[in-house]
């Protein structure tokens, strides 16, 4: 285990029943400082968040980070694009990608590492209806395995 200690803020549950995650990076997130105090009491969604590249750079767009309640005029928009922090080849490697068909970038994790926020993206493919069938026949054949084996086992 490294030194710094990593304390998850918001994981993003639905991208992994609706994507095949293929590739994940560790992105840096460029915020208000009223915005990290909001982080730091755990107050952030990124359920309804998604990742566009615009001019070279990389935006997450719908990311709630509910504003501080004692930040009055220093809250900024709970719903206001943010910049993540990427190296350029990473960027530029995501960029070829997302060119390909059917792949998409989306936010699976926001948390703290030391003192930094840092936002785990990955790099995705769509799953069809008939794909989402069989993870959940296979979550259900588990969790029936595991029980009859807890049960044996007791």
């Amino acid at each position: 285990m490294s030194k710094e200690s990593i304390k998850l803020i918001a994981n993003n549950k639905k991208a992994y029943h609706d994507y095949f995650i293929d590739d994940t990076y560790e992105a840096g997130i460029a915020l208000a400082g009223t915005e990290v105090k909001s982080l730091r009491m755990g107050r952030c969604s990124v359920k309804e968040s998604f990742i566009r590249i615009e001019n070279g750079e990389v935006y997450v767009y719908q990311m709630h980070i509910s504003p501080y309640e004692k930040g009055n005029i220093f809250n900024k928009d709970p719903l206001r694009p943010r910049k993540l922090l990427l190296h350029k080849s990473e960027i530029n490697k995501l960029m070829g990608r997302v060119a390909q068909k059917g792949f998409t970038i989306v936010p699976l994790k926001v948390y703290f590492k030391g003192s930094l926020v840092k936002v785990e993206i990955g790099l995705a493919r769509g799953k069809k209806l008939y794909d989402k069938r069989q993870d959940i026949a296979k979550k259900d054949q588990r969790r029936e395995a595991e029980r009859e084996f807890k049960v044996r086992n007791l």
